[in-house]
């Protein structure tokens, strides 16, 4: 390393601000690939040199080239003796794409910024340990909670291999998603129709359970935006929904998947198969409902990291006594219902000290409906 580079990367680690600056751009970058990358990270890259950004990219679809080799390849000048700034440790492994750490090298940038390690067990510190062994500087925790926040379900199905749950259901300000005799189209308005799916589209699989599926007979495809359509998951015990219901339908664009037990018509699941449904069995958990754990193990070991629950009270109220919701997305309507369907059934809970306590993240408009978004408050939270 020349006197030069070792300059440089004095005055960059005097100057911490700019390390901020230039990461929250890379972020800003690492969020176009939403929905276009899963199951890999989203990830954004920037090369900065003398001051000036000569170069940035980001991972911008799953089995492209990731985010560094990206800003590398749209680099105005020469990368050498630069600062590349990345949200989330390159990876030093052979996977669709060459390893970035391999690109770096031979690019030679005097000083690498890392937002966060990558729990990926293939990489997890192997990439800076790579970096540094040749004689690259090497910065990490930039912004970490913030990259780490940009890849939430990822970190999750690395780190635990489940699938990130989020709840996502509409109700009246009483707490209502449908009335008494069980009408519930629509509870909200067309501008929030159309976010939930966006929602769809940014997670791999939505799950329903066969109440919803007799009831609404829903389609569970992306429609009201562009996007891709995830994988339409149904809950059925006994194989009570009829194989010609929506969400069976069209399955050149959209697969689905149906968790059965034991109880399941063995007549009626050769039907489903013959259509081309797939059906899984599953054991049933101490309610004798489906155990939502069995399922989300099967649908890891199909490649799904995050999962979107649409379905109905029981489904709802499952995933929460159960405590397997990471996220919930509330979207409430302007509208009282009085006696109806509750959103969430009975959760054993006699005392308010008792109730999931949650984080809101963000409250918002959208059309005449609020838009509720929420964590459950975990350990240290």
């Amino acid at each position: 390393m020349n006197a030069q580079n070792i300059l440089l990367i004095l005055q960059a680690m005097n100057d911490p601000e700019k390390d901020v600056f230039h990461m929250k751009r890379a972020l800003r970058l690492a969020r176009r690939g939403e929905g276009r990358v899963s199951p890999n990270p989203m990830v954004g890259a920037v090369l900065v040199k003398n001051g000036r950004i000569i170069g940035e990219g980001y991972h911008e679809r799953f089995g492209g080239p990731h985010a560094e080799v990206n800003a590398f390849d749209r680099a105005t000048e020469s990368p050498a003796g630069a600062t590349l700034y990345v949200t989330l440790e390159p990876c030093s492994h052979q996977g669709k794409t060459p390893p970035c750490v391999d690109r770096i090298l031979l690019e030679r940038p005097a000083r690498v910024v890392v937002g966060v390690s990558d729990p990926n067990p293939l990489v997890a510190g192997k990439g800076l340990a790579r970096l540094r062994e040749a004689g690259i500087a090497v910065t990490t925790g930039v912004l970490e909670s913030a990259c780490r926040a940009r890849n939430e379900a990822f970190f999750k199905f690395m780190e635990t291999g489940l699938p990130f749950v989020t709840v996502k259901f509409a109700q009246t300000l009483d707490g209502r998603i449908a009335t008494a005799t069980g009408h519930s189209r629509w509870v909200s308005s067309g501008p929030s129709l159309k976010y939930a799916h966006r929602l769809r589209s940014l997670h791999d699989a939505i799950l329903v359970g066969a109440g919803t599926v007799r009831t609404d007979d829903p389609d569970l495809r992306v429609r009201l935006v562009r996007g891709r359509n995830p994988l339409r998951v149904v809950l059925d015990s006994s194989l009570s929904s009829s194989p010609e219901a929506c969400v069976f339908r069209n399955l050149e664009e959209a697969g689905t998947v149906v968790f059965a037990t034991d109880r399941r018509d063995r007549e009626k699941m050769k039907r489903f198969r013959d259509r081309g449904i797939e059906v899984d069995v599953v054991p049933e958990g101490k309610d004798g409902r489906i155990d939502l754990s069995a399922v989300l193990c099967a649908l890891a070991e199909r490649g799904v990291s995050s999962l979107l629950v649409e379905g109905g009270a029981a489904v709802i109220t499952s995933f929460v006594r159960e405590g397997l919701a990471d996220r919930f997305v509330a979207i409430v309507a302007p509208k009282l219902a009085g006696k109806g369907i509750e959103t969430v059934g009975d959760l054993g809970i006699l005392a308010m000290d008792e109730a999931l306590p949650l984080r809101f993240l963000s409250v918002r408009r959208l059309g005449e409906d609020l838009i509720l978004d929420a964590k459950p408050r975990r350990g240290g939270d």
